[in-house]
């Protein structure tokens, strides 16, 4: 519906409103036979009736029906201003593979098991917040002008856009580590921060926040290990599937990239991946090197 079309509406209101007080007070010319078509011609028994009763003041009637009008606009585009603070909250149980959701704004989590993350259906115009309670790995989105902010029980993370995990299942241990970019950490108790770059990891124990270099190259790993979708985009499911790629490469044509997909990948390849996903879905892979894309058949 076009804003022209919400303002037609409020107008039909505004005018219902006026005809039902003129009705009751007995000042329309034949409130009975108009009754029972009010719904066509509203607008046109409106006009006429205030005609009729130019002697009681033309100018205020209209000049209320104005305001009538004028004030159900208003309302309803405040109301369309206002964000949507609904929230979602995602769990994912014990011994469950990682969970993979992506945000709106192209943000990517993996949820490890005995994991709750709450986070909105849209975010507010100049930050990005969600909560934290559990492990997880992010993949955030570059955007100086909307930080990202991950709320935990000991720390407060703010990220413009990098790739990390975060350990934060209680108030007695907190442990982040980043795969690239930078991330800033902020203990709640005392705000004291440090920034941690890549190869960095940020810990608190025992009330003290430190940093230490990391070697680990397997640390990310165990994400990846076996990962779930739930009604995912197809061309969400294929950027997680790359990010653990150094070979092969996955692609998927613009007509599908909006397909949903329910499936568990278990440590297969993006080439056993693909074709599990072609039979699923009916689809086509054309292979180019070492890149795969998946298109509508033929």
């Amino acid at each position: 519906m076009t804003l022209d079309n919400k303002n037609d509406k409020f107008t039909d209101q505004a005018w219902n409103k006026l005809y039902s007080r003129l009705e009751q007070n007995g000042l329309l010319a034949d409130a009975t036979s108009a009754s029972e078509d009010r719904g066509n011609i509203i607008h046109e028994e409106a006009r006429e009736s205030i005609q009729l009763i130019e002697s009681i003041g033309l100018k205020w009637v209209i000049s209320i029906a104005a305001i009538l009008t004028g004030v159900f606009i208003l309302v309803h585009i405040l109301s369309d201003t206002i964000p949507d603070r609904k929230m979602f909250t995602l769990h994912n149980e014990k011994d469950a593979p990682t969970l993979v959701t992506t945000l709106e704004d192209g943000s990517v989590m993996y949820i490890s098991e005995l994991t709750s993350i709450q986070y909105p259906i849209h975010f507010e115009a100049d930050k990005r917040e969600i909560n934290l309670q559990g492990e997880a790995f992010f993949e955030i989105s570059k955007n100086k002008d909307r930080p990202f902010f991950i709320d935990t029980e000991l720390a407060t993370i703010e990220v413009l856009g990098t790739a990390f995990n975060v350990d934060s299942k209680d108030k007695s241990y907190f442990s982040l580590s980043v795969k690239h970019g930078e991330v800033r950490v902020t203990m709640k108790e005392n705000s004291r921060s440090v920034n941690v770059k890549a190869g960095e990891r940020a810990l608190i124990q025992s009330g003290q926040l430190r940093t230490e270099q990391f070697s680990e190259t397997h640390l990310f790993d165990s994400y990846f290990r076996q990962i779930r979708f739930k009604d995912e985009r197809l061309a969400n499911v294929i950027h997680a599937i790359n990010m653990n790629s150094d070979s092969v490469q996955l692609k998927v044509s613009p007509a599908l990239e909006n397909r949903l997909l329910t499936m568990t990948i278990t440590n297969d390849s993006p080439d056993t991946t693909a074709e599990l996903i072609s039979m699923a879905l009916n689809l086509q892979l054309i292979r180019e090197k070492n890149v795969i894309t998946i298109v509508e058949t033929k």
